[in-house]
């Protein structure tokens, strides 16, 4: 079983507000634990033209709702929360996709490159941790019936199952990629 990468096909920016860019600390939604969100998030579409039906605001998935119901009729509930936002000039739901699982499962003899943080970076809240993986490989033995997920160490990344990828593809979902790791 393969286990590709979510990379979006394009690109959307939140508004320049202090207050937003408080309210939009994007970590959060990296950390595979449901979130509680108090205030609606409000995001502006840029460039401004047709909006992918799956995209990134500074590295966060967001989502139409196409892609809620197809995860709905998957059974992933319990793997994923979709966290309403206001996309600007849009009037159709719209969804952060909050993975709810962090999994440690890269294998680091099969990546490309793999950079760890040492002592003599200065950082000993880091040391032992990734710095860098380049060419992103998983031990899918690691991974088990997961379906989406972010790998533990490299949050920055969100997988899916070939079972989630051929869905996606088979819906025409648009602005997605997939990249075997």
């Amino acid at each position: 079983m393969r286990f590709p990468l979510f990379k979006d096909g394009g690109d959307s920016g939140s508004r320049e507000d202090d207050d937003e860019r408080e309210l939009f600390d994007t970590w959060r939604f990296n950390e595979g634990r449901t979130l509680e969100i108090e205030r609606p998030i409000r995001l502006s579409m840029k460039p401004v033209g047709l909006a992918l039906e799956f995209s990134e605001a500074m590295g966060i998935p967001i989502v139409h709702q196409r892609v809620v119901s197809l995860f709905e009729r998957l059974g992933l509930q319990n793997e994923v929360q979709f966290i309403p936002v206001e996309v600007e000039g849009q009037t159709e739901p719209w969804f952060i996709l909050n993975a709810l699982q962090v999994i440690r499962c890269i294998d680091d003899a099969r990546c490309e490159e793999v950079l760890s943080w040492q002592p003599e970076d200065n950082r000993p809240d880091k040391v032992g941790q990734y710095r860098d993986v380049a060419g992103l490989r998983v031990d899918v033995e690691k991974i088990g019936g997961a379906h989406i997920f972010r790998p533990w160490g490299w949050l920055v990344v969100l997988i899916v199952s070939e079972h989630v990828k051929t869905a996606m593809e088979e819906e025409g979902i648009t602005g997605i990629k997939f990249l075997e790791v």
